[in-house]
Formats: structure tokens, C-alpha cells, sequence
């Protein structure tokens, strides 16, 4: 089985708008929830995003969705989140029971979201860079 670039056979890697408050608050959330550190995280803007999104023929200039990638399989908007959810502990992976809603209806709320979350949330100028202690999380400073 063929990989994408970056990402090991048992790799699980969420793939996020580095500019975006929500997709950075997102990540931030993941940290505190997954202690695990089971999820790695990877800016779409880095090298290997870029990458990443290339292989799995997926635009590398504009970002409308988050990607959760689990060795070569990819999840898109609304399954992304709900494979990403069903993995935290606690309350978090009871949301799970939002995939009975069909799929054109929850990636239709989810495109709604992203479509305007630099109106709603805002947007950085350029990329954060994860705090020393969280470094290891992330695919592109790991």
C-alpha cells in the first residue's frame, strides 16, 4: 500500500488552515483533549501539507476543508470531524452519533462554516507556530 508523503502506515494526522483562528483554535482543542497524542497536526501551508494535499490530488491554494488523514486514507468536512471526534475521550466522542444525519446535510453545515469562518473567527497574517512543549504534534515541526 502506497503512502502519502509524511505519513506512516499507522499515522494519524489532522490537516488544518494555519491562518484560520477557528481551524487553530481546533487544534488547540485536539492538544488539550487528545493526551495521548494519538492526532498529529500539519498546517495545509507547510511543505509537507502541501504535500500531503498534493497527493491526494486536493488543492494547494485555497483551503476549504479540514482533511484527517489515517495512513492513505483521507476524510473530508464532515466525516473528517467525526472520525477526529470519535477518537477524544469523554463527552467529546458522543457527537459521534451525528453521523446518522445524512452526509449532504452535515457537509452542507460544515461548508456553511468554512465558507465564512474568516468572517466569523478572523484570520492570522501568516502561520503560528505551536508553543516549545507541542512541537512533537505537529507533523511539520516534528
Amino acid at each position: 500500500m502506497e503512502l502519502p508523503p509524511h505519513i506512516g502506515a499507522n499515522d494519524r494526522v489532522v490537516l488544518f488552515d494555519g491562518v484560520c483562528r477557528l481551524c487553530n483554535g481546533w487544534s488547540q482543542f485536539l492538544i488539550r483533549r487528545d493526551s495521548a497524542g494519538a492526532i498529529r497536526l500539519c498546517s495545509v501551508q507547510s511543505p509537507q501539507g502541501q504535500a500531503i494535499l498534493a497527493w491526494f490530488d486536493l488543492p494547494i491554494d485555497h483551503f476549504d476543508t479540514m482533511l484527517y488523514v489515517e495512513g492513505a486514507r483521507a476524510f473530508e468536512k464532515s466525516d473528517a470531524f467525526l472520525a477526529v471526534i470519535a477518537q477524544l475521550p469523554g463527552p467529546w466522542r458522543h457527537l459521534r452519533w451525528l453521523r446518522v444525519l445524512p452526509r449532504w446535510l452535515r457537509d452542507w453545515c460544515y461548508d456553511r462554516i468554512a465558507q465564512n469562518r474568516y468572517a466569523l473567527f478572523g484570520r492570522y497574517e501568516q502561520c503560528l507556530l505551536p508553543a516549545v512543549e507541542h512541537r512533537g504534534r505537529f507533523l511539520d515541526q516534528g
